[in-house]
């Protein structure tokens, strides 16, 4: 095996693929990269046994094809160090190859490439659908915070793919909040859904590059395929039955506040500085007269209320809140009004737009309430 590529060029593939490398691998030959090359194609692969990256790019020329595993720390070391150049590499000893720069050269090790586990594939009953790349980046940022932290629930620990005949939703929840994002421009023939891993969620996310138009994603009941540009991602899925969300997204939800995102979030922010470590509550009590937020910590002697400027039509309730579900969703969301639906101060309360922002704004969230004591 022999070549000359650029070193940026190479850097800026190993680096992508990088984001499968385990920090502690499950098997040594983890710890490499697997390079094959064809022709002027040198194709990167990295993989952690549950997600598999691979990308492709153009080497400046080659003299002799082939496959090896390459020590992926030696190599991004190396190569970060290197202002951008021709860098040749050269398989010219037995498990060591030469790598070689305009002033100097390396010799590191290199493995067989037959030793490098396969990536999984779906099968042929597998389904198909497509993702705007920014519409799937935007649409992972904005619900993968709501997920739980707990993996010992992977299916809460996840983000739910539900894809309809006339639009998609992406879903995730700790069974505290749920935030829903709505995608019409990704349909199905027919109604197919797949549950992808919270921390696949993110790598999927941070190799999305901002170059792609499209995200073909093809995926069975334990594999999902993302194909983009020049990168495959490959990975496992969670298994199991998403629990129904829609059956707690809240319909006769009378009592409406209206009021300035930005407004409540900096008030909730403020109020939250008070509010006790444990629960992390903060007091929302809705009147006539509009919304005073408040927080107390009894064993600190500290407390804190507000007022905020709103609209509010419906029965006076008191309703606590954990300070931070409020803080996240708001924060998450990019309209500038919102609206607040509530029952009682038992039931959930449904966040989303102003009907003036419904169309732009494509989040909405539920949040359970705490008792008020």
């Amino acid at each position: 095996m022999k070549f000359t590529v650029s070193s940026a060029e190479l850097l800026k593939g190993i680096t992508l693929a990088q984001k499968a490398i385990p920090s502690k691998a499950s098997e040594p030959i983890l710890e490499n990269y697997l390079f094959d090359l064809k022709g002027e194609t040198l194709s990167i692969t990295a993989s952690d046994g549950e997600i598999t990256i691979r990308t492709k790019i153009s080497v400046v020329s080659t003299e002799e094809e082939g496959r090896m595993a390459v020590a992926s720390r030696q190599i991004t070391d190396l190569l970060k160090e290197l202002p951008d150049q021709p860098v040749t590499i050269n398989t010219d000893g037995e498990n060591t190859f030469k790598f070689s720069w305009l002033t100097g050269e390396s010799t590191l090790p290199y493995f067989t490439a037959d030793d490098y586990p396969k990536a999984a594939t779906t099968k042929p009953e597998a389904k198909t659908v497509k993702f705007p790349c920014e519409i799937l980046a935007e649409g992972i940022g904005s619900t993968v915070y709501a997920s739980s932290d707990e993996s010992n629930r992977p299916i809460m620990n996840s983000i739910f793919f539900d894809i309809k005949t006339d639009y998609t939703t992406l879903v995730a929840s700790d069974l505290q909040k749920l935030i829903c994002y709505t995608a019409p421009e990704v349909t199905s023939a027919e109604p197919c859904s797949f549950i992808l891993n919270k921390r696949h969620a993110l790598v999927l996310r941070s190799i999305l590059g901002k170059d792609v138009d499209e995200v073909d994603i093809t995926f069975d009941d334990k594999v999902a395929v993302f194909v983009f540009g020049q990168t495959k991602m490959t990975c496992a899925l969670v298994a199991g039955k998403y629990p129904d969300y829609t059956t707690i997204i809240p319909k006769n939800n009378s009592n409406i506040l209206r009021v300035e995102r930005t407004v409540l979030l900096n008030a909730a922010k403020r109020i939250s500085v008070c509010s006790p470590k444990g629960s992390n509550q903060v007091r929302f009590d809705f009147t006539q007269g509009g919304l005073e937020i408040s927080a107390e910590d009894l064993g600190f002697e500290i407390a804190a209320h507000e007022k905020v400027e709103c609209q509010y039509n419906g029965d006076d309730i008191v309703i606590g809140f954990k300070s931070n579900h409020i803080i996240e969703i708001l924060s998450n969301l990019s309209c500038n009004g919102i609206v607040m639906k509530l029952a009682d101060k038992r039931r959930s309360v449904l966040i989303l737009p102003e009907e003036e922002e419904a169309e732009n704004e494509r989040v909405f969230g539920i949040v359970m309430p705490n008792m008020v004591r």
